[in-house]
Order: structure tokens, then C-alpha cells, then sequence
């Protein structure tokens, strides 16, 4: 079936003015507009032949040189002799009456009617199958599943979130087997995780498994610029829902509706208030033996007003957290069902370089790599593609045109060696993956990328000094190098700042001993520098950043000495990366091996 075409105002203002022309032009005789003077002139010497006079104007025919009569208006002049003229001439004349009434709805009533049937025709457009005065209509998607339907089968890496979900399926398939017991089932479902970790795609499975109607709304959907829609639009969704009961109904992004009252100190919005309060309304007088479960998500739970997560609303909150190793290894082979995959592909690999990556980040690495292929005329997707995959998500798209003069090229070739090497010299650092100089991204003119082994919880003290030592790394190899420092460490140097006052503030892991100096973040300003969050005198800020900077001096000293002693494989590590410009991980052991250097175990 075609689509429907594309409607525009303008194909309305055309055919306005189009026919504006055909009635002055075309269907009207043309009329000659003459001066009071004129028709005087031509009623003196006997060419006018008829008149119609009102209150304004004077209409009628005269002869020119022409043999037809000639259609003429003149504005009326007070001109008492007029009426004399016109019997002595023998001209037939008229007066015109015009009523005040047919005056006021031709001048005012059928223009309004016009624009209000204009107005009428572009909120239609702009919200299909809406009307002029419907705005208090909600704008929920319902998803039928009578057609391909999301199950349990297609979410992967949330197995503790699937099986919370499971009870909730089961309710609405069964749920005879709850009541006869005695049993409510959560009235609401609250969805709390990560960007991208899939809440969206987990709602839709529920709705999918149950077999039931999914109405899928996000929060900003409520609020409309007229004072009462939001409110209205709750109603309607909520009528909706008891009319396809049972059924699921989700709001997607509910932080953007049902952020905490009151908490906002340069005032309040009332319609989003509003809008709030009729949700929390609907929500406790929802009846539970309609078989609807409210589901919602956020990324944002500590911003939620109170009465939205107590017990009868939102009960039950759901952690949809970033999935790990064998989560990552499951979500890509979901993705990569119907992409020609190479038989050298190890998708465990692929899951073991991607640590920290969410579902949709997974799935665009999947996508990407198709694309490469097709880009390179393959007929499979092999490995290299998602190392390139992997490479241009994380570390930025390659900048092949980008030329750095040869002096700058070998400050970042020892810069990147310098990280490699800390890594490599470590027992708890994660092992270096690839190093390159060819610029990426919007900044980076090289990098480091390290392969954890597995996935990690915890760090202890001695690891994230560890992981210090590899940030300054860099910073240290051009200091020794060239006996000066760039501007390349400055990302490094932030992060390494971030960690080392961390350590301090929040992980008692300085002399300042087991405590912690910061309080919990203002979930409205979180990152609002004339707030500060942290309760202490200004003598103890002054000792924790002392402390901050002891830290990073005593860790930039070691990383000082370790790479003074090994300035001759940081030196041949460089003139090789030089050269390739990439260097892989296998390899750059194999040059540090034979340097003598190998990684200690733990």
C-alpha cells in the first residue's frame, strides 16, 4: 500500500490565492476604476449609462470608444446636484442597501471561521488523528501482539531482572493462581538502570511473553504547552488502559514527569506538578482487579519524588544493570543472528574487549562491523572488521588526513609508549591491547587501549595506584625524553586528579585515615560548584587536597624512576611504533621481552 503524501500549509495557501484570481480575474469582468472628476466628465457629455449608488461607492456602465459598456466604480463625493444631473442626462440610476448584519459576518465571522478551520486542519497534521480539541487525548503507541511480538527470548545479560519480570508475566497469564492465595501482585514496575542496558526492550518482552496490549509512552509526552493537558492525558491513558485490560502499560524516561516536588530552589513547574499529582492519584485508585501493571523506567531513580516509589505504586524497582562477560557474549549473539558472521569470528573475544559496553552500544558494534564489510566488497563479517568496530565506538573515528609534522608525532609515539610500558611493568594493571599514534576522535592524537582480563568490582588501594602510574605514565616519558612536557596529558592528568582525590574523599585510603568527606550529591544540581557537598572545615579541604597532591607527586616520582631505568625499551618501543604507526599486543611484548621486561605475576 502507498503511503499517504505529505501534507503542507502551503498547498492550502496556493489553492487560497489561485482561486482569489480565477473570481477577479476570470469569472469577474475587469472594472475600471475612474476619479470622482472622470465620472463627472463622462456623465456631462452623456456616456454614462447606468448607476448604482450606496453608501461609499458608485457602480455602473459607460460608453468609451468602444461599442461595449465599460464597467466602472468611483468612490461617492457629497455632491447635492448629483441626483439632478443624473435625471437631466436621462441616466437609470439606484441606491444600494448594505445590512450591518451581512456587513459583520462577511467582514469578521467567515474569516474567523476560515482560520479556525485552518487552525484545525494543522493540528491534525501535526498530530494525526488528533483534533482541534483533543489535546487532553493521550499520545500512548499501543503494540498489538498480533503480529511479531518481542519475547524473553531476544533480552540476554539481565537474567536477574528477567526472572524478577517472570512473576509479573505470570500474574497476567494466571492470575487465578495469585488470588485464590491471597496473593497482589505490585501494582508497579519500576525499571532502573544505565542507558542502553535495554528497559525499553525488557517491558516490551513482559508485554510479548503475556501475550497482553503494550502501551508505550514516554514522560515528556504528558506535558503540553495548555495548563491541564498533562493532567488530562494521564486520565485518558489510564481509561485506555482499563478498556484493554489486561494489558502493560510503559512510561519510558519517567524522571522527565516525576521528578521530587518541591525540591527545585528557583521554583516549582505547576503543570508538571500537576500533571504529577494526577498520576500518583490514578495510580493509588487503580484497581488491581483490572489486571494492568504499571511499568515505568529511568536512569535517574535518585531524582523521583518519594510517593512515586512507596509501597502500592511503584513497589517493585528493578535493577537492569550493565551486563557482564557471559552477558555481553549473550547480547552479541542476539545481534549478530542475521549478520553472515566469518568462521574465524570469536564473539568471546569480541565480549572480553568490550567490557563496560551496554546493550545498544554491543549492538551498534555489531551493526558497525556489517557496515565495514559491505564498505570493504566482503561477503562475510570477519574478525579484523570488529576490531575496526570496537576501535571507531571506543576510541573515535579515524582521521587519515590529519599530518603531524615529525617532531609532534614522535612526542605522542613516546607519550603512548610511556602508558604501554607502565601497563606492561605492573602486576595489576590490565594488559595492553594495541597501541597507536594515528589520531582519533575530536582529541586524541594516540592511545592505549588495555584488555581486562575479567570483569571487576573492586579495586584495591594498591590498583588504583597502579592505575595511577599508567596515567602519568605518558606524561613522564616526554619529561624524560625531551626534558619538557606537552599538552597531550591533560586528559591524563584530570583523571588521574579524579582518582587520587576520590581515594581521599571517598575511599579513606590516605593519612587523613578511614574516613569519608563527601555527603551525597544534590540529585537536582549534581554538579553545582557553589554547592558544596562535603561537611568539613575549610583546615580539613586544605589537608585533603595536600593529601591529593602528595598522592599524585609520590606516584609520579615512581613512574619517574621505573621509566628512567628502562629508557632504552621505551626508547626502541617508540622508533618502533614510529615506524608502524599501530603495534598490537602480542607484539609489543615480544619487544619488551626481548628488552628484558616482563609483566610479574600475582
Amino acid at each position: 500500500m502507498k503511503g499517504k503524501a505529505p501534507f503542507s500549509i502551503w498547498y492550502l495557501l496556493i489553492a487560497f490565492m489561485v482561486m482569489i484570481i480565477l473570481q477577479n480575474y476570470i469569472a469577474t469582468p475587469p472594472i475600471v476604476k475612474l476619479s470622482y472628476s472622470d465620472f463627472k466628465t463622462q456623465l456631462s457629455e452623456g456616456k454614462i449609462e447606468k448607476v448604482v449608488i450606496d453608501s461609499k461607492m458608485i457602480k455602473g456602465f459607460y460608453y468609451s470608444d468602444e461599442e461595449e459598456p465599460v464597467r466602472f466604480s468611483t468612490v461617492r463625493v457629497e455632491d447635492p446636484s448629483l441626483v439632478e444631473q443624473l435625471e437631466e442626462k436621462n441616466v437609470n440610476y439606484s441606491g444600494q442597501y448594505e445590512s450591518p448584519l451581512l456587513r459583520g459576518v462577511l467582514g469578521w465571522v467567515v474569516p474567523l471561521v476560515i482560520i479556525f478551520l485552518i487552525w484545525g486542519v494543522v493540528f491534525k497534521r501535526m498530530n494525526p488523528g488528533a483534533g482541534v480539541m483533543t489535546f487532553g487525548r493521550s499520545k500512548a503507541r499501543l503494540y498489538a501482539q498480533d503480529k511479531e511480538r518481542t519475547t524473553f527470548e531476544d533480552v540476554a545479560g539481565v537474567e536477574e531482572a528477567t526472572e524478577e519480570l517472570k512473576e509479573i508475566v505470570e500474574y497476567l497469564r494466571t492470575p487465578d493462581k495469585f488470588r485464590k492465595l491471597g496473593g497482589k501482585i505490585p501494582k508497579g514496575a519500576l525499571l532502573v538502570g544505565p542507558p542502553g542496558t535495554g528497559k525499553t526492550l525488557l517491558a516490551k518482552a513482559v508485554a510479548g511473553e503475556a501475550g497482553v496490549p503494550f502501551f508505550n509512552i514516554s514522560g515528556s509526552e504528558f506535558v503540553e504547552m495548555f495548563v491541564g493537558v498533562g493532567a488530562a492525558r494521564v486520565r485518558d491513558l489510564f481509561q485506555q488502559a482499563q478498556q484493554k485490560a489486561p494489558c502493560i502499560v510503559f512510561i519510558d524516561e519517567l524522571d522527565a514527569l516525576g521528578k521530587a516536588r518541591g525540591m527545585n530552589p528557583v521554583g516549582g513547574h505547576d503543570e508538571r506538578e500537576q500533571t504529577l499529582n494526577q498520576l500518583l492519584v490514578e495510580m493509588d485508585g487503580f484497581d488491581t482487579g483490572t489486571n494492568v501493571i504499571i511499568m515505568a523506567a529511568t536512569n535517574r531513580p535518585e531524582i523521583l519524588d518519594p510517593a512515586l516509589l512507596r509501597p502500592g505504586r511503584f513497589d517493585r524497582q528493578v535493577l537492569v544493570d550493565r551486563p557482564d562477560l557471559n552477558g555481553r557474549d549473550a547480547i552479541l549473539s542476539i545481534h549478530a543472528r542475521h549478520v553472515k558472521l566469518s568462521p574465524e569470528v570469536d564473539l568471546k573475544t569480541v565480549a572480553a574487549r568490550t567490557s563496560g559496553l551496554v546493550g545498544a552500544d554491543l549492538a551498534n558494534i555489531v551493526n558497525e562491523s556489517a557496515l565495514l564489510a559491505a564498505r570493504k566488497g566482503k561477503n562475510e563479517v570477519g574478525m579484523q572488521d570488529f576490531e575496526e568496530a570496537i576501535d571507531r565506538i571506543l576510541a573515535g573515528l579515524e582521521k587519515k588526513n590529519r599530518v603531524m609534522n615529525r617532531h609532534e608525532k614522535e612526542i605522542v609515539a613516546h607519550h603512548e609508549c610511556g602508558h604501554a610500558l607502565m601497563a606492561e611493568m605492573l602486576p595489576t594493571t590490565d594488559p595492553v591491547h594495541k597501541v597507536s599514534i594515528v589520531p582519533r576522535g575530536l582529541a586524541a592524537l594516540g592511545y592505549t587501549l588495555q584488555l581486562p582480563t575479567e570483569d571487576r568490582y573492586l579495586m584495591t588501594q594498591q590498583e588504583l595506584i597502579d592505575k595511577l602510574s599508567v596515567l602519568l605514565g605518558g606524561r613522564a616519558a616526554e619529561e624524560i625524553i625531551f626534558e619538557e612536557v606537552s599538552t597531550g596529558a591533560q586528559n591524563d592528568l584530570q583523571r588521574a586528579t579524579d582518582i587520587a582525590r576520590r581515594m581521599v574523599t571517598d575511599y579513606g585510603m590516605s593519612s587523613l585515615g578511614p574516613m569519608s568527606f563527601e555527603k551525597e550529591k544534590n540529585p537536582i544540581f549534581p554538579n553545582n560548584p557553589f554547592m558544596r557537598n562535603g561537611g568539613y572545615s575549610e583546615h580539613t579541604a586544605q589537608e585533603i587536597d595536600k593529601e591529593v597532591k602528595r598522592i599524585i607527586d609520590e606516584t609520579y616520582e615512581l613512574v619517574s624512576a621505573k621509566l628512567a631505568e628502562n629508557k632504552s625499551a621505551l626508547v626502541k618501543l617508540a622508533s618502533e611504533l614510529m615506524d608502524k604507526e599501530t603495534i598490537g599486543g602480542d607484539q609489543l611484548r615480544e619487544i619488551l621481552k626481548e628488552c628484558g621486561i616482563e609483566k610479574p605475576i600475582t
